[in-house]
């Protein structure tokens, strides 16, 4: 019997982009995924990942009914018989040890699940236990705390204008890699040569010469972990020159020309040895910026895991403030998401609890995910002895990987909610594997809200969920209920969350938001009557209404923030610190940064074959890139594999030689190291690499905010 080909029109989760999809169906299979020419926010734009979400879905590798390990391996079981075992052994653990025993970590894909988002919060109040953990603190941790300081909410991150910016400014960030991050940005390459072809200019300041910066008109190396220092002399710049132009600021920021006191000590002349750029290049980068008419600074990754990562954060914001591009088209603007979840979350706890190892605080409710192994590790009330890993795999994306490694071996129950036995998740008591994104109803609660337009796109399930499956939400909800029980509570209110489903939600943020079209509120309805989504025009200035404090002020918060210039101080320039650390390198030493590739997604895409084929000169995609200078230094030549050690560990990689990285600086990926015995994903096993996580280091932490330190790290090289 002959069936016809369907097509449906969603939305590629696999990075933040939000590309509009098309893909077409024949019965169960998969048959193509190709742009959806006709969605108004991408315009048929896809990259080579969107393929993977076939992939994800045929996998035979991937798991599709609840696993439970035993004596004799994984053996398979129902789903109520493992929804029951893992709430009942939960229970168990909190009343033997208390209900800080048992902890959370939870990985990047929620974000781009609407289900985890809106109803896994359910189960984590279920829990009760505040030794919550997340990928958050070892990624975009310094955004939150400097958006919460200054504008109330820790999600309301204004983002560059890229579409009607003269000047775009990239710190530590490669946006043609990553997609935008922090950025919703289909199509980045075009969005960037459009600001070219209008007489603008991309300018990246990185140690690396990116991808993006291939395409820029100019890029500068820059010393790792020096960018505070960079800003505090732009700032300096600006005052020193009388190009601040603030004045449309100062009445939500009445305080904003006090900056000048706190940059009166770092000039261009006086940081310029320390950063790599010198005295010159920093005043004309300044005088360029504030030349262009509307301009925006922007940093990512790189400006945020380091030593200095949140006060760079907050220095690139006043940076924008002082040149009057804040809420400013062209400049960095807030968005208008059409379902706002903002109004109706948490703004952002800071130091409301504390870890009980390091006394680190938490932050939105999470702590510092450097402090996780330890607090496993460390006998005592409040021990973790119970892990819940929600679509995360720790071991290899977090600091010192072999340590949080060995603390799981040590605890008494482990549950994954994961499609995968992964490095993390072969630790696991019991798997739980939700379905994959085509499954599943989908709308971008998060990244509508980072997105350079405003548009809205309901994505409904490609496929049904099956009898045999659950989705995300399903399983946190099931997992609720059953807490609730056993903890005597009533578990009556979960009946008209099972009713709405997420998507009931959706449409009551759509209801109630800002737009309408076509003379009616938006609502699931009238997106599903649009199935290519809808366009809700450019960013438009919104100071006061963006503002969640109760003053409608900006608050800078300087006591907070500049009181980091002190430890700053002491690290660049106390003569007895600099003889005593190796923080800043001697010549025996090289800096650690990371780096991201197209075609991967963090750690979870590597079980795609067409993900992780192709080599360049011969090489795989984990090396360890290095300078013709240093490799001249240490006698390295191309493709040697050589052993990069660490306060923590080593690893053995091949070196890449190449022109690209600064002198001094060595960079090795992120999300590699499929080589744990007992994972079980065997394309990722056979192009293994090595985690970078296994060298850096879970001690060293921006200490304003508890993000890890992932760049910057010192490392020593040898001939393997």
């Amino acid at each position: 019997m002959m069936t016809e080909k369907q097509k449906h029109y969603s939305t590629c989760t696999l990075c933040e982009a939000m590309c509009g999809i098309e893909v077409t169906t024949e019965n169960t299979e998969i048959v193509s995924i190709v742009g959806d020419k006709l969605n108004p926010f991408s315009k048929g734009h896809v990259c080579p990942k969107a393929m993977a979400l076939k992939d994800l879905y045929d996998d035979p590798q991937r798991i599709r009914t609840p696993l439970e390990k035993t004596a004799n391996g994984w053996q398979q079981v129902s789903w109520d018989y493992a929804l029951d075992k893992v709430a009942s052994s939960l229970f168990e653990v909190q009343q033997k040890h208390g209900v800080e025993s048992v902890a959370t970590y939870l990985g990047n894909p929620n974000a781009h699940n609407m289900g985890s988002i809106l109803f896994g919060p359910y189960f984590y109040r279920a829990l009760k236990s505040h030794n919550r953990y997340s990928a958050t603190s070892v990624d975009q941790l310094p955004h939150h705390i400097v958006s919460r300081q200054l504008f109330g909410h820790q999600s309301q991150i204004p983002i560059p204008d890229i579409d009607h910016t003269q000047h775009f400014m990239i710190i530590g960030g490669n946006p043609l890699a990553s997609n935008g991050s922090i950025m919703t940005v289909p199509h980045i390459k075009r969005r960037l040569k459009a600001i070219q072809s209008r007489g603008g200019k991309v300018v990246v300041i990185d140690p690396k010469k990116s991808e993006t910066a291939d395409m820029s008109s100019e890029h500068h190396f820059i010393k790792p972990g020096t960018d505070a220092l960079l800003l505090l002399a732009m700032i300096h710049t600006l005052f020193d020159k009388n190009l601040v132009r603030a004045e449309e600021l100062l009445g939500f920021a009445p305080d904003l020309l006090s900056v000048e006191k706190y940059v009166a000590d770092y000039s261009a002349k006086r940081v310029a040895p320390l950063t790599g750029i010198d005295e010159t290049q920093i005043i004309e980068l300044v005088a360029s910026f504030c030349a262009a008419g509307p301009a925006v600074c922007y940093g990512r990754m790189g400006a945020s895991v380091q030593a200095f990562g949140t006060l760079t954060q907050y220095l690139i914001m006043l940076f924008n403030m002082l040149t009057g591009n804040l809420d400013r088209q062209g400049g960095m603007m807030f968005t208008q998401p059409a379902a706002d979840l903002l109004p109706h979350s948490g703004r952002g706890s800071i130091a409301n609890f504390h870890t009980r190892v390091r006394n680190l605080p938490a932050f939105a409710g999470e702590f510092p995910v450097s402090a996780l192994a330890e607090e496993i590790l460390t006998e005592g009330a409040g021990q973790v002895k119970a892990m819940v890993i929600g679509a995360g795999n720790p071991i290899l994306t977090t600091p010192n990987g072999p340590q949080l490694d060995k603390a799981f071996e040590k605890l008494d129950f482990v549950v994954a909610v994961d499609f995968y036995i992964t490095e993390t998740s072969r630790h696991a008591n019991i798997i739980l594997p939700p379905v994959t994104a085509l499954e599943r109803d989908h709308y971008d609660i998060v990244f509508h809200n980072f997105a350079v337009r405003n548009s809205a796109k309901f994505s409904p399930a490609i496929f049904p969920v099956s009898d045999t499956s659950k989705t995300d939400w399903q399983i946190y909800l099931g997992l609720a209920e059953r807490l609730d029980r056993l903890n005597g509570l009533p578990s009556n209110k979960y009946e008209m969350l099972w009713d709405k489903e997420p998507k009931g939600v959706v449409d009551d943020l759509l209801k109630s938001g800002r737009y309408h079209y076509e003379g009616q509120p938006l609502s699931i309805d009238l997106l599903l009557k649009k199935p290519h989504g809808i366009d809700l025009g450019p960013l438009q200035p919104d100071l006061p209404e963006a503002i969640y404090h109760n003053d409608k002020k900006i608050h800078l918060s300087f006591d907070y923030f500049m009181a980091d210039l002190s430890r700053l101080e002491n690290h660049f320039f106390n003569p007895e610190h600099l003889a005593n650390t190796s923080n800043l390198l001697d010549d025996n030493h090289l800096q650690l940064i990371g780096r991201r590739h197209l075609k991967t997604n963090n750690s979870w895409l590597h079980n795609s074959h067409r993900m992780v084929k192709g080599t360049k000169n011969g090489l795989s995609r984990c090396t360890a890139q290095i300078h013709p200078v240093d490799a001249a230094k240490y006698k390295i030549e191309n493709q040697q594999l050589i052993i990069v050690t660490s306060r923590v560990g080593e690893v053995t990689l091949p070196a890449e030689i190449t022109d690209k990285i600064m002198p001094g600086v060595i960079s090795i990926p992120h999300g590699w190291g499929h080589n744990k015995k007992g994972s079980q994903w065997k394309t990722a096993e056979q192009h293994p690499g090595v985690s970078v996580n296994d060298l850096t280091d879970e001690m060293v932490l921006d200490e304003l905010s508890g993000n890890a330190v992932l760049n910057g790290v010192p490392v020593s090289i040898s001939d393997a």
